[in-house]
């Protein structure tokens, strides 16, 4: 019970400050223009799949725990490519027809597209150095 609570509470910060003062903290920078959320299907082929630049997908939903972790952590470290990279967040409740067309079949599951293809992919949380490595792969850094 005391670790289910520990868990819980976890959870519930990036919600709160983090993620709160993370936002303030970017303000006008290439980090904010870098991410953004997918309005819909046709949005999705137009800044993800015609993007000229290589894209990061991140699957997730309001209610994965996880998710809340790595969401945050994730567009951190798009941020520091300095517009290399985009990030796209995809909420698998709201178009689930895209999460169908990809195969996501758990959350978080983050896509790594070049020239609209799949070039990498991972289910689950990742730490900061792992982050930065798929990051560079996909980059060709």
């Amino acid at each position: 019970m005391a670790q289910r609570l520990a868990l819980r509470w976890l959870l519930s910060l990036p919600a709160r400050g983090p993620l709160a003062s993370h936002g303030r903290a970017l303000g006008t920078s290439a980090g904010r223009r870098s991410t953004f959320n997918v309005q819909d299907g046709s949005d999705f082929q137009d800044r993800v799949v015609n993007s000229p630049k290589p894209v990061v997908v991140d699957f997730h939903a309001q209610w994965c725990g996880p998710c809340k972790i790595l969401g945050p952590r994730l567009e951190k470290l798009v941020a520091k490519q300095e517009g290399k990279v985009l990030m796209a967040k995809v909420d698998i409740d709201d178009h689930t027809d895209l999460a169908i067309e990809y195969e996501v079949s758990a959350v978080p599951t983050v896509l790594a597209m070049k020239n609209g293809d799949v070039v990498d992919k991972f289910v689950g949380i990742k730490d900061e150095d792992q982050l930065e490595a798929f990051l560079k792969k996909l980059i060709g850094a």
